[in-house]
């Protein structure tokens, strides 16, 4: 780990309480970086978590020598989403990194799915994600006017439930897959200021990927150590990366890897006739490559 890649960078780690975010928090201290952290306190299920972690996560860093700060803000709320923002704004003149990590569950099929928990999924996830993005975005866009030269970044997360579907999550596999299409937008419309917006998916053995369907909640070791994915957005963060933009990083165990997105396959001219159209596609879809797998594999 390169100590200084984020040397006095002020980042912002949403829902880094435990888990993924709170191994992103600790390791972008570690590298100098000024943070906070920011996490509801709720366990998956929308609870309150009476053991208040990222309290924990904060003196954590603290004691390490690093800074960090405590948000309990809803990122799914505009208006504390925007209060987010300015505590780090406020508290060390501005923001450099916004590291949107924050997710729930509801796993449930699609038949027997209910509006509040798709709603509940899509809130902090796809809405969360936007919330902060917006009020970071107004942020940078104001020090760009005044002439300053950014070189900022958004690290937004995705999952191979997104890219790649997986049963059971049709509300958290659509959060995700909108997560990194908004990604590519950002990443569109920040270029001229100075600021990149890139995904991490990552996978590790945490208390969220136990409770998706098919994985193992035994399966926990080293190699499914959040320290790997930690890495990444430590590189994301840091000023290396400041020539990668637009694209999703997946960082599961002890393999790194850039999803290839949707592509324009096998194509012919269009015709109306349906007996024609029907030919037509099934000898596409005899030569397109399928759909990925869960491991992103063909």
């Amino acid at each position: 780990m390169s100590v200084a890649s984020c040397e006095g960078r002020v980042v912002i780690v949403t829902g880094a309480g435990q888990g993924l975010g709170a191994a992103y928090a600790e390791r972008l201290a570690a590298a100098g970086a000024k943070v906070v952290v920011n996490d509801l306190g709720v366990t998956l299920d929308g609870r309150p978590d009476p053991h208040s972690p990222a309290a924990s996560v904060v003196d954590r860093i603290t004691k390490a020598g690093g800074e960090a700060i405590f948000s309990g803000h809803d990122v799914a709320n505009w208006g504390q989403a925007e209060d987010l923002v300015r505590l780090a704004v406020d508290t060390w003149g501005r923001l450099d990194v916004l590291v949107n990590n924050a997710g729930v569950l509801r796993d449930r099929t699609i038949a027997r799915m209910t509006e509040a928990e798709f709603d509940a999924v899509v809130n902090v996830h796809l809405k969360g994600t936007f919330s902060t993005l917006h009020h970071a975005t107004v942020h940078w866009r104001e020090r760009a006017d005044a002439g300053e030269k950014l070189d900022a970044r958004v690290i937004n997360t995705t999952s191979v439930s997104g890219l790649f579907g997986n049963v059971g999550q049709a509300n958290y596999s659509a959060a995700k897959a909108g997560i990194a299409a908004m990604t590519i937008v950002a990443s569109l419309e920040l270029a001229r200021i100075g600021v990149t917006a890139n995904c991490i998916g990552p996978g590790a053995a945490t208390r969220m990927i136990a409770s998706i369907p098919g994985r193992d909640a035994a399966a926990v070791n080293d190699e499914m150590s959040p320290r790997w994915p930690a890495a990444v957005v430590e590189w994301l963060a840091s000023p290396r990366s400041a020539d990668v933009t637009g694209r999703v990083i997946l960082s599961s165990g002890r393999k790194v890897s850039v999803a290839e997105g949707w592509a324009h396959g096998p194509s012919a001219q269009p015709v109306e006739d349906i007996d024609t159209l029907d030919k037509t596609l099934h000898e596409l879809l005899e030569i397109a490559r399928p759909n990925a797998d869960m491991r992103g594999s063909k």
